[in-house]
């Protein structure tokens, strides 16, 4: 029984060890180590519950004898450090957020949201979020599910749309890109905590699929994303939505795609049959993405991100068309109009380099007129925020906070528009009355 209790301590410390320290370079490890490395990263107080309970039944039966049962005490106490330290690690998301929307919208940034948007941004996690983090569900929120948006492919695309319950009108929208190499995942997968937050504050939120590698190559990806937005224009006020307020948003290949959806509005390379349609963005909050086919700055070393966009993605050599590949870049997109971006990435992230993110990040900030915020979490791992955790709250309360700050400027504009509008049209009714009273 010692032997048992020490390979059990010692499991659950490699577990920990992992999760503060995943590999990064040996690619053979990097998949396994990086799924460990999530999920006890982002589920450390389950971890701690269950060696817990493990550790209780072990010295019930008198495990912690010998050699054996006196290293597995060891293994056990310094894997609880561990694991008390990564959850506290995950509370310094919030600050985070908060000092870099600070640093990018001023200090006094809460001060310009909307009293009725403001209301409901402190909103906590609730204690089942903690305990059972799945499913992800609200019974504020309803989802109306598989609407056919584009034909593509030979395949019949659909999208999701979750909203409040109370079903409001004129609801500012979010649309989701889901992530997964451009190869694999679905819309009803990822992006849900920050969805179902939103719907149940009152926003529209839509979750869009695409076509998917190998069968699909780029840009099939980027122009399906764009029908999406397509569908959003003519279709969303049917489900209360605001077809012109648009928030773009996703993690991994999502972010790469939805950065890149709001850095080539109206593009007609990327809309074929639908060229006159407008496809910009009020927004973009992107998530642990890809900002760079062309690894300028050669952060990708011994990554195998290359061959699969070479062999599976792209289907050419970049040394054959480097310009393809420059033109997938967000980072070679950036432009003076590009919307409001928060970009968000873990200082764990073994799959995706954060200096992508802070490349993109400085290239973005050089030209365009808008805010871009930039978040480094610290100690989160890629797709950090695909279920509920202390981490995945807190920075999903900051990418609130953001976009409704975008949203009240947004109104502000349209007020202030609408108020010149009114004066312009009433200007010649004064003055034929004037001239009528003369």
């Amino acid at each position: 029984m010692s032997w048992i209790f020490f390979a059990a301590a010692l499991a659950g410390a490699l577990f920990t060890l992992n999760a503060l320290r995943p590999p990064r370079r040996f690619w053979l490890v990097q998949g396994p180590a990086f799924f460990a490395s999530w999920l006890t990263g982002e589920l450390a107080p389950h971890h701690l519950f269950w060696q817990a309970a493990a550790t209780a039944a072990f010295l019930w039966a008198g495990a912690a004898t010998g050699w054996q049962g006196h290293a597995a005490l060891g293994l056990v106490a310094l894997s609880w450090a561990g694991l008390a330290w990564l959850h506290l690690e995950s509370r310094r998301a919030r600050p985070t957020l908060e000092g870099a929307l600070r640093e990018a919208l001023g200090d006094d940034y809460r001060s310009e949201i909307d009293a009725d948007l403001a209301a409901t941004l402190d909103e906590p996690m609730t204690l089942r979020q903690r305990v059972m983090p799945l499913p992800i569900r609200d019974h504020r929120v309803e989802r109306a599910g598989n609407i056919p948006f584009h034909e593509a492919g030979g395949r019949t695309l659909k999208l999701d749309v979750y909203r409040s319950r109370q079903r409001p009108k004129g609801a500012p929208v979010l649309l989701q890109i889901h992530g997964g190499a451009w190869m694999v995942g679905r819309k009803d997968d990822q992006g849900l905590p920050l969805m179902t937050r939103l719907a149940a504050h009152g926003w529209v939120c839509v979750a869009a699929s695409y076509r998917l590698s190998p069968k699909a190559t780029f840009p099939d990806h980027l122009i399906d994303v764009k029908a999406a937005i397509r569908w959003i224009r003519e279709h969303v006020a049917e489900y209360g939505g605001d077809p012109d307020f648009v928030v773009i948003s996703g993690g991994s290949a999502g972010g790469h795609l939805s950065a890149l959806a709001a850095l080539t509005p109206n593009d007609p390379e990327y809309q074929p049959g639908f060229e006159g349609v407008d496809t910009r963005v009020q927004g973009c909050v992107p998530f642990y993405g890809v900002y760079d086919f062309t690894d300028r700055r050669q952060h990708w070393n011994k990554s195998l991100l290359l061959p699969m966009l070479e062999r599976v993605i792209m289907k050419r050599r970049r040394a054959d068309d480097a310009d393809a590949f420059d033109r997938a870049s967000p980072m070679s997109r950036v432009r003076a109009d590009a919307p409001p971006f928060l970009v968000i990435h873990g200082t764990r992230d073994t799959l995706v380099p954060i200096d992508d993110a802070r490349t993109f990040v400085e290239l973005l900030r050089a030209v365009s007129k808008e805010p871009v915020a930039f978040a480094e979490i610290p100690g989160a791992q890629h797709a950090f925020e695909v279920f509920p955790s202390e981490r995945t709250a807190h920075a999903i309360q900051g990418v609130e906070r953001f976009i409704d700050w975008v949203y009240s400027q947004h109104r502000k504009t349209a007020q202030v528009a609408a108020e010149k509008h009114s004066r312009t049209a009433s200007a010649p009714a004064r003055e034929g009355a004037v001239t009528r009273a003369s």
